[in-house]
């Protein structure tokens, strides 16, 4: 499904859809110490229900489906929503998985235990969620806002890859990331008040294919670009990374959590 929002990326449309395949094979990265925050804060483990927004190919679903929680995944793109299901059955995860904008989502109140929303809450029109969700969790419930991002600045390789998506897509509004804790948007804020926030760095392994594969996936290339721009932005890209990079080598990231309870 295209999206357009002027928030983001300058108004350009972007499809996640477009990208499902590489986004099922290069975006499944997130390190054991992303998932053990959610796990020291007793969150998403056996004996509660969980709702994964914008879940994608279900990366946190499958990656936490060992802790023992029911999960549901849902998210706008039905070819995100397809790999998903894939990827679980692959692994004999019984996981419920539904194409669905956030906004459009509805189950009876007090349903879950968690809601989570990793990589995706920019997206969503915060002021008709925000008091969905509110509704949605159990008393006590929490809503967990996740992150992670590599850190240009800070990174040779991440700083020169970004510069090369510019190239192709100057009006890409995710350049440029700095460590700072997630921000909550005002409509949240009038349904939700922060428990914790948090965060730390975090070195993530790649090879010059699975980094160019990673980025192929973002929102800047393969969701927005055409077939034509792809394949010229990749060649360019493999060729840098012959340049600059050796053929194993790890990129800085940060992972930030911001944990909120509905207010009372």
């Amino acid at each position: 499904m295209e999206i357009i929002d002027k928030r983001i990326d300058g108004g350009k449309a972007f499809d996640w859809g477009r990208t499902s395949e590489d986004y099922a094979r290069f975006r499944d990265i997130y390190p054991k110490k992303f998932y053990d925050k959610i796990i020291e804060r007793n969150l998403c483990i056996k004996g509660q229900k969980v709702l994964d927004l914008g879940t994608g190919t279900g990366v946190l679903p499958r990656n936490m489906y060992q802790y023992g929680a029911e999960w549901i995944g849902a998210d706008i793109s039905e070819n995100q929503i397809e790999q998903a299901r894939i990827l679980s059955e692959q692994q004999n995860m019984n996981i419920r998985y539904i194409a669905l904008p956030t906004e459009k989502i509805t189950f009876p109140d007090h349903t879950f235990d968690v809601i989570t929303a990793c990589q995706c809450f920019v997206y969503f029109d915060h002021d008709v969620i925000a008091p969905k969700l509110a509704k949605m969790l159990k008393e006590n419930g929490r809503l967990l806002i996740l992150y992670m991002s590599w850190l240009p600045h800070e990174d040779e390789i991440a700083k020169k890859s970004e510069e090369l998506v510019l190239r192709y897509n100057p009006k890409w509004s995710g350049a440029g990331a700095t460590k700072h804790p997630i921000f909550i948007p005002e409509p949240v804020l009038e349904h939700f008040e922060i428990v914790s926030r948090e965060e730390y760095n975090l070195m993530v392994p790649f090879t010059k294919e699975t980094w160019n594969g990673r980025i192929k996936a973002c929102r800047g290339i393969g969701a927005s670009l055409s077939t034509n721009e792809i394949a010229e932005w990749e060649k360019e890209h493999l060729y840098l990374l012959d340049k600059i990079a050796p053929e194993e080598f790890e990129i800085l990231h940060y992972g930030a959590i911001a944990e909120l309870k509905a207010r009372q």
